[in-house]
């Protein structure tokens, strides 16, 4: 079952759920669940390794970031592919997990996510790809309102998230064994 905004706010109240969203977000959220921002975006470069008890993601290096107050923008490219991260961060429970959909508008302009689901028991920002998929230069402003976060109920019990990425880390620094 998806959570509505009502029993969010109750929990990023009670719970620390979500930490730092927006004022929108904490007095008019829209849909089912809460609208993320762009944080922080990075370019992947070098190589990576994806094995079956290790793991080595590519090197990274920051291109733009959030500062409040601040009006930044990054344009990406047709073909461009960035990580980014969100300004928020979550403190998930072990009855939640949450999955993503983008906003009408990114995909609209020709820019696509890929994005993952948060596992039960992750903490920390949260990690998508952008890639301009489209046939235009797309300027984005840091602090868009990127991906819809939906929260859903986990019947039956779920095991706590436990690895590597936990509290938001972005990329290795070198080959690990997975968990």
């Amino acid at each position: 079952m998806i959570l509505g905004p009502r029993k969010l706010l109750e929990l990023v109240r009670k719970k620390k759920l979500v930490e730092g969203l927006s004022e929108r977000e904490l007095t008019n959220p829209e849909g089912a669940g809460f609208d993320l921002r762009l944080g922080e975006v990075y370019k992947i470069s070098g190589s990576a390794f994806l094995g079956e008890t290790h793991r080595k993601t590519p090197s990274i290096k920051l291109v733009q970031k959030y500062k409040e107050g601040q009006k930044r923008t990054i344009k990406i490219k047709p073909g461009d592919f960035y990580l980014a991260t969100t300004i928020e961060s979550v403190n998930t429970p072990k009855n939640l997990t949450i999955n993503f959909k983008p906003r009408t508008t990114t995909f609209r302009s020709g820019l696509f996510l890929r994005t993952g689901n948060v596992a039960p028991g992750y903490r920390g920002k949260l990690t998508f790809a952008i890639k301009n998929e489209g046939p235009i230069t797309v300027e984005i402003e840091m602090g868009a309102r990127i991906v819809h976060a939906q929260f859903e109920e986990v019947k039956g019990g779920g095991s706590s998230y436990r690895g590597q990425w936990q509290g938001g880390r972005v990329t290795t620094t070198n080959r690990e064994k997975q968990i």
